[in-house]
C-alpha cells in the first residue's frame, strides 16, 4: 500500500463531502421535469464520495497495481497553461455579457489550443480555430438547453428565449 494512493481516495472522497455540503443550501422544489436544481449537486456528491471509498479501497488492497507510468514532459509546459487559463479566465469575465453558449465555447477552443501546443501541434490556422470553437458550441448548447429547458434552472443567455 502506498499512502499517497490512500490519500488519493481519501481526497476524492473528501471533495465529495465538500460538494454535499455544498448542495445542502439549494432548493429542492421541483422544477418542470420533476427534478430540482439540488438534484445535480447530489448526484455528483454521492458519485465523489462513492468514487473516494473504492480508491481507498484499492489502495489498501495492494495500491494501483496497474499504474503505468507517468507519460509526458518533466515539466509544465507553460504557454499551454497559459491558453488554458486564459480560457477560463474569459469564461468566468463573459459569461454573463456573451452568454452561457459562447463564453463556454471560446473557454473550449482556447483550452483546446493549450492541449495542442502541449502535445507540440501548434495550428493556429483559421479552420483550426474555427473547428474548435464550433464543437465547443456543440457541447455547450446541449448544457444549456438542459439546464435552461429542463431543470429550469436560469443560466446566462445571450437572448431572453432561453435557447441562446
Amino acid at each position: 500500500m502506498k499512502a499517497t494512493h490512500s490519500l488519493v481516495g481519501l481526497g476524492t472522497l473528501g471533495v465529495g463531502v465538500l460538494y454535499a455540503v455544498g448542495a445542502i443550501p439549494i432548493k429542492s422544489d421541483a422544477g418542470y421535469a420533476g427534478v430540482g436544481p439540488n438534484f445535480l449537486p447530489w448526484v455528483v456528491s454521492i458519485a465523489l464520495m462513492i468514487c473516494g471509498v473504492l480508491l481507498f479501497r484499492e489502495a489498501h488492497r495492494g495500491g494501483f497495481r496497474y499504474l503505468e507510468d507517468p507519460s509526458g514532459a518533466d515539466r509544465g509546459d507553460w504557454p499551454a497553461f497559459l491558453w488554458v487559463s486564459a480560457g477560463i479566465l474569459l469564461n468566468a469575465a463573459l459569461i454573463t455579457t456573451i452568454g452561457f453558449i459562447l463564453s463556454c465555447a471560446l473557454c473550449f477552443m482556447l483550452a483546446v489550443r493549450g492541449f495542442k501546443i502541449a502535445e507540440g501541434r501548434r495550428d493556429f490556422s483559421a479552420k483550426a480555430w474555427v473547428v474548435d470553437y464550433a464543437v465547443g458550441a456543440a457541447i455547450a448548447a446541449p448544457v444549456f438547453w438542459l439546464f435552461t429547458q429542463l431543470l429550469a434552472i436560469n443560466l446566462p443567455g445571450l437572448t431572453q428565449t432561453g435557447w441562446l
